[in-house]
């Protein structure tokens, strides 16, 4: 065989695996946007419905695990989409579903929590950034030597939630993104594609009013 023969061997071949590739990516491509229309038209009736029930928030909200915020509820839910191109063509970026979370009384208050250990200190902030709480930090000093004794933080007993959902076209797999649910934190997980259908959205939907779910 000339050399040539074997570059033509060799580019014959490439060319058959880049194919095969592309045939791949149109596959995983078209199950993504199933699963996406059927997450988007699911979450825009879940935030229709929980803006009628305003359900309440289950689980344990507190900045520092002692302190706990008031009874709270879920309120004022929205949803929308980000579109982008892939490959030409028009695909979903990303799907969100956000809510507020409100005292049951309808009065938001200034609480604070006053920590003084490292540890402590990283938690609250990591809640305080998960919640988008609006807060102030405020050093407490001792009074004759000036030594950092702690801070404390004022915080507004009102915060956020979301949901956001991210396709991955290429690997065929949704990502789910649950901030504050049950509490400050943020819980990150993915499924195939192909598994994205009500029924899984009916877990996520019972996680989200504290009901026994499998999501996650």
């Amino acid at each position: 065989m000339s050399f040539l023969s074997e570059l033509k061997s060799q580019a014959s071949a490439l060319q058959k695996q880049q194919a095969g590739t592309v045939q791949d990516h149109v596959a995983t491509t078209k199950v993504c946007e199933v699963a996406c229309h059927t997450a988007l038209r699911y979450l825009q009736d879940l935030c229709a419905q929980l803006n009628v029930i305003s359900p309440p928030a289950t689980g344990g909200y507190s900045l520092d695990g002692k302190t706990r915020f008031p009874a709270m509820v879920l309120k004022n839910f929205r949803c929308d989409s980000r579109k982008k191109t892939l490959r030409n063509e028009e695909v979903f970026d990303t799907i969100g579903a956000g809510w507020e979370l409100l005292p049951g009384t309808g009065s938001v208050a200034v609480h604070s929590v006053t920590v003084n250990f490292p540890p402590d200190l990283e938690r609250v902030n990591q809640r305080l950034s998960a919640g988008q709480i609006q807060h102030e930090r405020k050093e407490v000093r001792h009074p004759d030597t000036n030594k950092l004794q702690a801070y404390v933080f004022e915080y507004r007993t009102q915060s956020r939630g979301a949901i956001m959902i991210t396709p991955d076209h290429d690997a065929g797999q949704i990502a789910f993104r649950v901030s504050n649910v049950g509490g400050f934190e943020v819980m990150n997980t993915s499924y195939p594609a192909a598994q994205v259908t009500q029924g899984l959205l009916d877990e996520l939907a019972k996680k989200l009013v504290g009901q026994s779910s499998r999501f996650g």
